[in-house]
């Protein structure tokens, strides 16, 4: 599959590149300026994912499950570092 034919599928589940990359920069953007809390790297990584997969779902296919997959796995990811550091 060329690049081209890759964008043209992406472009139907992600929506519009620029309206995505927008709405996920200003949601990014508002977690860190609303924090009112110190957040580790990896909460941060996970929220900037949440946050890209959340851009894909408002501005392409809501109904791909992928996005919403992706959503629960990085907040899993997350849930088990906080248990493991728990259990130390």
């Amino acid at each position: 599959m060329s690049i081209k034919d890759t964008l043209k599928t992406r472009g139907k589940t992600h929506g519009d590149f620029k309206e995505n990359a927008n709405l996920s920069q200003r949601l990014k953007h508002t977690i860190r300026l609303q924090s009112t809390i110190a957040l580790s790297a990896a909460q941060l990584e996970a929220l900037d994912a949440i946050c890209a997969k959340i851009a894909r779902i408002c501005t392409g296919d809501p109904n791909h499950a992928d996005s919403w997959h992706d959503i629960a796995g990085y907040s899993q990811l997350i849930e088990y570092i906080i248990s493991k550091e728990k259990a130390s």
